[in-house]
């Protein structure tokens, strides 16, 4: 229920602080008073629509607060769950509404879009007047309301759920189907490709190594070259090791002659000769480790290539060759063993229709069942609201082919205001007054099912007097029994039978005129009705009146 409305800066509202009761809460005052600001304020807080018009005159911005006790298992508080907000104690919609046409939400102090403070609002509160068709021109919404006055949500949740498999199940079979077509078009090319590159069996990164490699051979294959080239000038035919070795045993023979001239020159020419069998081994070592078989070169070069062709020739990359088989090959299993999978999906789809119907079909006999039991419901209530020549029906509209998430009925609320007239939509028959009795009649049907704990009512009294004001009186008391109501009235009759009574009036500080509201005590209640019955002067027969109105109300 709604607990408390704070609002700063909205339109002739400076700043104001209501707390609210359960049970029946009306709000009176002269034409213009204001009473239409708190209402303009409070859809502002449940997400209706900006505007800057609504700032006081002066005002850089204007502010509502709304305060919900909520309970623990309310569908709001999965809603917030969802968002991300805390969801436990009360909950406070707060909305800023800037001089400049910018607004902003916050629940619990949290930033939120408009979006979700409107779902939150619907959620708690209904607005209902005279001109209203959020409940009575939605389809959806007489569709949720038939099945909450029947006990049907349990069932309808049952048809929501075998539609989603049912849908799922179809899903899945068109996908397959469409895989195994494509599949199909192409049978033969996938054969020839998959057989092709699993023959080649393209590996990971092979272009990069393979590519390396070749790189690696050819540099070895000139560098044997030059290697040989030098063996054969060190140690081949033009090698200069024999003639220096003959060189030195000459000189060796002379050395004892020469009285140790020779000495060193032998030294050096031996020390030479050391050296150019160091290189000679240099070289061989050389040239095994450099040596290279041109077959490894070519079968590289050949292994590249390949790959090369066959990622031309599918039009990919080297290395997305492998998952391109994989992908093949896979759509080749499909196309292979796809049938029996359909087979078996199709079967899963025939059952999960026969489900659905099954449900939907339930559904929908339990639902022309509630509605002739709402039907009479209603027509309970309408003579008494002066609307005893009118017919109020609910008309379903079945149709097994339109399949949807909830269910295969078309529900909408109809009347007939005149007898011998046709039956027709509630909005397009009934006048304005008639629409807010049939809905107040609706709602008392409905009791607290399919509604949200706070019902505002907003002068749907309003050209009715005397038994139909009391009887609208009455029907608002039974309804606050359930669930929280506040009514915008002008009849004595309605006010008479409230818990509580806000009085909106205009106060006039200086050269501005603001509006106020007070909470009235027995007394200033009593005069509050007793100006409602008399007008501008109240009389002593006034206030014996409002006397007997209240009495007969307690």
């Amino acid at each position: 229920m709604l607990v408390a409305l704070a609002i700063r800066d909205i339109v002739l509202i400076d700043r104001l602080n209501l707390d609210f009761d359960r049970g029946l809460t009306v709000l009176t005052g002269e034409t213009g008073a204001g009473k239409s600001i708190l209402l303009d304020a409070l859809s502002l807080a449940l997400g209706g629509r900006g505007d800057s018009a609504l700032v006081r005159h002066g005002a850089e911005q204007g502010d509502v607060t709304a305060v919900f006790d909520v309970a623990g298992d309310h569908p709001v508080r999965r809603l917030l769950s969802d968002s991300g907000i805390e969801a436990e104690g009360d909950l406070i919609l707060r909305r800023v509404q800037g001089g400049d046409g910018r607004s902003r939400g916050f629940v619990n102090d949290q930033p939120v879009s408009v979006t979700l403070l409107r779902q939150l609002g619907a959620a708690l509160v209904e607005i209902h007047g005279q001109h209203d068709d959020r409940a009575m021109v939605d389809g959806d919404m007489h569709r949720a309301l038939l099945d909450a006055f029947g006990g049907l949500e349990d069932e309808a949740a049952a048809v929501a759920a075998a539609h989603r498999e049912r849908r799922e199940a179809e899903r899945s079979a068109a996908e397959l189907r469409k895989r195994i077509e494509a599949a199909r078009a192409e049978g033969d090319y996938l054969r020839s490709a998959v057989e092709e590159l699993r023959t080649l069996a393209p590996q990971p990164d092979e272009e990069e190594t393979l590519a390396d490699r070749r790189q690696l051979l050819m540099r070895a294959e000139k560098i044997a070259g030059d290697i040989a080239e030098a063996y054969e000038t060190v140690a081949g035919g033009a090698s200069p090791t024999p003639t220096l070795a003959s060189l030195v045993r000459r000189l060796e023979r002379k050395a004892p002659e020469a009285g140790g001239l020779l000495d060193e020159a032998i030294a050096a020419l031996d020390r030479a000769l050391l050296a150019l069998g160091e290189a000679t081994q240099s070289l061989e070592i050389a040239a095994r480790a450099a040596e290279a078989d041109p077959r490894t070169l070519e079968a590289t070069e050949e292994r590249l290539f390949a790959l090369r062709a066959a990622g031309r020739k599918y039009g990919v990359m080297v290395a997305e060759l492998p998952a391109l088989a994989e992908r093949m090959a896979t759509a080749l299993a499909t196309l292979e063993s796809g049938e029996e999978q359909l087979e078996a999906l199709d079967r899963a789809v025939t059952e999960a229709r026969a489900r659905y119907d099954k449900v939907a079909a339930t559904l929908s006999t339990r639902r022309r069942k509630a509605a002739a039991q709402l039907g009479r419901a209603v027509a309970a209530e309408l003579p008494a609201l002066k609307l005893e020549r009118a017919e109020f029906g609910v008309a379903i509209d079945t149709d097994p082919a339109q399949v949807a998430e909830t269910g295969i009925d078309a529900v909408s609320f109809t009347v007939r205001t005149n007898p011998g007239s046709r039956p027709g939509p509630l909005m397009k028959v009934a006048s304005g007054g008639e629409l807010a009795r049939f809905l107040l009649a609706l709602k008392v049907a409905l009791a607290d099912r399919g509604s949200a704990p706070t019902l505002v009512f907003d002068e749907i009294d309003t050209a009715v007097g005397g038994a139909v004001a009391d009887a609208i009186g009455a029907r608002l008391a039974r309804l606050s029994d359930r669930v929280q109501v506040l009514s915008v009235t002008h009849a004595p009759q309605v006010a008479a039978r409230a818990g509580a009574h806000l009085l909106v009036a205009k106060d006039q500080r200086g050269k501005t005129t603001m509006t106020g509201v007070t909470r009235l005590d027995a007394e200033r209640r009593r005069e509050e009705i007793a100006r409602m019955l008399a007008g501008a002067t109240v009389t002593e027969e006034a206030r014996a009146a409002a006397d007997r109105l209240i009495l007969g109300a307690a």
